[in-house]
C-alpha cells in the first residue's frame, strides 16, 4: 500500500493537520520542523497531499476548460487554433491558470460527461457546434464561461468574445459578386451533422447548427440575394473536417456539375487552401476562392480573405474568465475584421 499522510504523521511525531501545512501552509510551521517532516515522507515514500482531492477541497483548480468539437489533434494542427489558444495561453500565464483542452465526441451522452466531469474553474466554448446543450450543462454544473459566438440575446451572465460572422462573410460575398459571379458554391465543415462530403440540400442558413458557419453563410446568401441570387441558386457544399484534403474531396465534384461554379466561397481559410488544391488538380477555367480568418499561409497563395485577430479573441476571452469586467456590458466583445482582397478572386472568364 502507498504510504498515508497518517504514516508520515506517525513517524515524525506530529497531527495529520500538521504535515498537511507542510505541503499547503508552510508559514504555520518553522523551517526546521518543515523540513523534517518532508525528508520523512521522502524516506518513507510518501509523494505528497493528492492535487485533485486539495483542488477539490478548496473548491478551486486552477484551470480553463477549452471546448471544441474536434480530434484533439486539431488544437496542435489548425493555424486558427494555434493562435487562438496561443491568445487564452497568454491570459492563463499571467494569472497563474493553465489550460485543459476538451474535444467534445459527436456522441452527445459522452459529450456530455466530458463537460460535467472536467475538473476546471471555468470554459471557454471555442468553436463547438450546437452550443445550446453545452450553455446548459455548463450552467447545471454554475461555473462562468466564455464563448467565440456573437450572441444577440446574450444575457448579464453570458461572456462572449466574437465578430460579427454575418457582416464579414457579407462584405467578402459583396466583393465576389460584384466582379460577376453568380454561380456560386459556399463550402463549410461539418454543414449538417453527419452529412457526407459534398454538395448538401439546404433549405436555410438557420439550418445549421454551428453558430459560426450559419453566421458566415447567412452573410454568404444576404450578399447575393442583393444580386438577384436566392439561396436556392447556390451550391452548399459540406467537407467532412476542418483540413485540406476534406475541402479538396467536397470540391472534386463541381467539375461534374453541367453548370459549375465560378467561384467558391469558403468559411476558413484552410478549406479555401484545399478547395485551391483541387481545383488546380482538375484543371479548366480560373475559379475564384474565397477564405476567412487570414492565417500565415492565405497571404503567400494571394488567398482573398476576411482577417480577423486571433490572438487577441483568444486573450480576451481568457481575461473575461480569469478578471471578469464588474460591468456585464464590458463582457459582450465584437472585435473588429477585414476584407482582404488577394489574387485569388477574379472576374468571371469570358466564355
Amino acid at each position: 500500500m502507498k504510504p498515508t499522510l497518517q504514516a508520515v504523521a506517525d513517524a515524525v511525531g506530529v497531527s495529520r493537520s500538521t504535515v498537511s501545512n507542510a505541503y499547503a501552509r508552510p508559514d504555520q510551521l518553522s523551517a526546521a520542523l518543515r523540513q523534517r517532516i518532508l525528508d520523512t515522507a521522502k524516506a518513507i515514500g510518501y509523494p505528497g497531499p493528492n492535487p485533485t482531492a486539495r483542488s477539490l477541497r478548496r473548491g478551486f483548480v486552477g484551470a480553463i476548460g477549452v471546448l471544441f468539437t474536434s480530434q484533439l489533434s486539431y488544437a496542435f494542427t489548425d493555424p486558427f487554433a494555434i493562435r487562438f489558444l496561443t491568445g487564452v495561453s497568454a491570459a492563463a500565464e499571467r494569472h497563474g491558470s493553465s489550460l485543459l483542452l476538451v474535444p467534445l465526441s459527436a456522441d452527445l451522452a459522452e459529450a456530455r460527461r466530458a463537460v460535467e466531469n472536467a475538473a476546471v474553474d471555468s470554459f471557454c466554448i471555442y468553436c463547438v457546434g450546437d452550443e445550446t446543450w453545452v450553455l446548459d450543462a455548463i450552467r447545471d454544473r454554475g461555473l462562468p464561461y466564455v464563448t467565440t459566438a456573437h450572441r444577440a440575446d446574450a444575457g448579464p451572465l453570458h461572456r462572449y468574445v466574437g465578430i460579427d460572422e454575418r457582416a464579414a462573410a457579407r462584405s467578402i460575398a459583396a466583393h465576389v459578386a460584384d466582379l460577376g459571379h453568380r454561380r456560386v458554391a459556399l463550402l463549410g465543415d461539418g454543414v449538417l451533422p453527419g452529412a457526407p462530403p459534398g454538395p448538401l440540400a439546404l433549405s436555410t442558413p438557420d439550418d445549421v447548427p454551428s453558430p459560426t458557419t450559419r453566421g458566415r453563410f447567412a452573410g454568404f446568401a444576404d450578399a447575393f440575394a442583393e444580386a438577384g441570387v436566392p439561396w436556392s441558386a447556390l451550391t452548399v457544399l459540406s467537407a467532412a473536417g476542418n483540413d485540406r484534403s476534406a475541402a479538396a474531396q467536397a470540391v472534386a465534384a463541381l467539375r461534374t456539375l453541367p453548370d459549375p461554379p465560378t467561384a467558391v466561397l469558403a468559411c476558413s481559410d484552410v478549406l479555401a487552401l484545399g478547395a485551391l488544391d483541387a481545383l488546380r488538380a482538375a484543371g479548366g477555367p480560373p475559379v475564384s476562392v474565397t477564405g476567412f480568418d487570414d492565417i500565415a499561409e492565405a497571404a503567400a497563395v494571394g488567398l482573398t480573405t476576411v482577417r480577423q485577430p486571433a490572438e487577441e479573441k483568444g486573450r480576451l476571452a481568457g481575461e473575461l474568465l480569469l478578471d471578469p469586467p464588474a460591468d456585464p456590458a464590458a463582457g459582450h466583445l465584437l472585435l473588429p475584421t477585414e476584407l482582404i482582397v488577394r489574387t485569388s478572386t477574379g472576374p468571371v472568364p469570358r466564355s
